[in-house]
């Protein structure tokens, strides 16, 4: 899953894909280079972002994703946590709702979820992104974040979304302290598979690779980024969204072939 954001604060990418035709330059390329889904999102969820109103987050998704669409046929995910967007994006062509907040937002997530009959990835966040790195707390990350998922997977089923279209996401950074909560979390991400759904890790560029790196900055953390791909890989997960998806691919190749060589 290939990271395509069209907004002005991301906190690896933001502003560099602003503009509608630097925009789909961009997904061209994501596709060139292998990408299997395209997550384009209007709004960051870094921590401290300032909000975005639902027609701005429209505005700037629901062209990209028309224009996406009537060129290619690779799936899209719509990064946002309001249910409008999703339908907005759902109409220009997208067919997975990608939520940080596991569709908790507002009162009808839940039940526009199941009205669009999408895919959807529900993802574990402790706060929301403007606080959430403030001090976030656990006992055992793992079987927190595994418990939490499950209850909103259960949600979700209730609410009348098929059991086989949802996904789970950990939440990597989201909520987390750097190194304390998403390096067990990263190294339990088996856990979260044996709950039964098809699991997305994203941990491309995030600060636990800064922090085990001198603090390197987030365009300088790539081979932390495919690391962390491999390890999810090693645990089973389904897919691995990131920003660099030519030398993600490259990794998973060389990798997949050796243990297929082993084998």
């Amino acid at each position: 899953m290939a990271v395509t954001n069209v907004t002005p604060d991301s906190f690896s990418d933001g502003g560099l894909h602003l503009a509608p035709e630097a925009a789909l330059a961009q997904a061209r390329k994501l596709i060139a280079d292998g990408a299997d889904i395209l997550d384009v999102g209007g709004e960051s969820t870094r921590p401290g972002a300032d909000p975005v109103t639902a027609d701005d987050e429209i505005a700037r998704v629901a062209p990209l994703i028309r224009a996406i669409r009537s060129e290619s046929a690779v799936p899209i995910s719509i990064d946002t946590m309001k249910p409008e967007v999703a339908r907005a994006a759902v109409e220009a062509g997208a067919t997975i709702w990608n939520d940080v907040t596991a569709l908790r937002y507002a009162p009808d997530s839940l039940a526009v979820a199941a009205e669009l009959g999408c895919e959807v990835v529900l993802m574990h966040m402790q706060g929301e992104p403007r606080t959430m790195q403030a001090e976030p707390k656990y006992g055992d990350v793992v079987a927190e974040v595994c418990e939490f998922l499950s209850e909103r997977a259960a949600a979700a089923i209730a609410a009348g979304v098929a059991r086989e279209k949802i996904w789970l996401d950990p939440g990597v950074g989201f909520g987390k302290h750097r190194t304390r909560h998403n390096l067990p979390l990263l190294a339990g991400l088996d856990r979260v598979v044996a709950l039964g759904f098809p699991v997305l890790l994203g941990a491309s560029r995030k600060s636990f690779i800064g922090a085990l790196d001198g603090e390197a900055p987030a365009d300088a953390r790539l081979g932390g980024s495919i690391a962390a791909a491999l390890a999810g890989a090693a645990a089973g997960v389904a897919a691995v969204r990131v920003h660099d998806v030519r030398e993600t691919v490259q990794a998973l190749k060389v990798w997949a072939a050796i243990a297929a060589a082993r084998a």
